[in-house]
């Protein structure tokens, strides 16, 4: 809950008071901000009816502006972490407003509604606003990603098992055999969680999502593809007397009849989050050197979404 605290200099909040009396008001919004148009931030409540926008229109800024990244090295780094613009009470603006009824359609419409009147309308003067912008990738392999520093020097983006150039904790396939990390688990001791007991089908080297022949046969698992090409060696199943068990984890197949020649495409899950920081505001009653406007939610009519997810397609040798 953002509080915001508003100083006004009024009798109408009490039965009576002394000319000069200071009233504090305490303006309880949500932790949350929404964006509408060209570009307006806002946030809205019922009761009292009340609303807080920024509203920014100098100098070119959509909200993709917040998620673009650069990819070095298949990591993502994002383009405009902090991004600032001046309130000057003209092309950028920061309101404090009051309603006669709830205002939650009032920012996003063309025409405001007709039933919803501005009581009151206060501008800050001066001030900042700060957007800072986060950014975390994973895999989404079940492996926690402090887990797959496999060096243990944690830094987590040296750790390439597979040397396909991803590192592990963003890598969903870390032994490169086109069988997905998540599909090579088993909860052998039943506590919930796969990876802390994590399987090995052949018992005498690497677990199986480190493991290149998780069989042990001598043909790699990538290259047990003896029926379906298609990248993906959990499909193929030819020995008639084990028909549910897989080539790959089969000691008894071990013909090499399709070679693999392409890794399979990895996903990898990004979550931002976008937050808004007003610094030394000052409105007629008011003056107040950093408020905290909250995380923005999803906008994908303007093209935020605060999930998203890349895919790379690691080169094959």
């Amino acid at each position: 809950m953002r509080i915001f605290l508003l100083l006004l200099i009024s009798c109408v909040l009490v039965s009576s008071c002394d000319d000069g009396d200071i009233i504090t008001v305490n303006l309880e919004f949500e932790d949350t901000f929404e964006a509408c148009g060209e570009l307006v931030f806002f946030k809205t409540k019922a009761d009292p009816a009340e609303s807080l926008s920024v509203k920014i229109t100098s100098a070119a800024l959509t909200l993709n502006n917040f998620t673009a990244t650069t990819i070095t090295n298949n990591i993502a780094t994002l383009n405009n972490p902090v991004i600032e613009r001046t309130i000057n009470g003209n092309s950028n603006t920061f309101n404090y407003r009051t309603y006669n009824t709830e205002p939650a359609d009032f920012f996003c419409e063309d025409v405001p509604p007709s039933d919803i009147t501005i009581i009151s309308d206060q501008e800050s003067t001066t001030g900042t606003a700060v957007f800072s912008t986060s950014l975390t990738e994973d895999d989404n392999d079940g492996i926690p990603a402090e887990d797959e520093d496999i060096n243990g020097n944690g830094d987590l983006t040296d750790d390439d098992t597979d040397g396909d150039g991803i590192p592990n904790y963003l890598d969903a396939d870390d032994d490169g055999d086109n069988v997905l990390t998540i599909d090579e688990d088993d909860d052998l001791d039943g506590d919930g969680n796969p990876f802390t007991n994590p399987l090995n089908t052949d018992g005498i080297d690497e677990v199986d999502y480190l493991d290149t022949d998780d069989d042990n046969d001598g043909v790699l698992t990538i290259d047990e593809e003896n029926d379906l090409v298609d990248q993906d060696p959990t499909n193929d199943r030819t020995d008639p007397d084990n028909p549910n068990l897989p080539d790959y984890l089969n000691a008894d197949i071990s013909t090499l009849i399709n070679p693999a020649a392409a890794y399979r495409e990895h996903s990898i899950s990004q979550s931002f989050i976008v937050n808004l920081v007003l610094i030394n505001i000052q409105f007629p009653t008011l003056t107040q050197d950093e408020f905290d406007f909250g995380t923005l939610t999803s906008s994908p009519d303007l093209g935020f979404n605060p999930i998203q997810t890349r895919t790379v397609t690691p080169d094959f040798n």
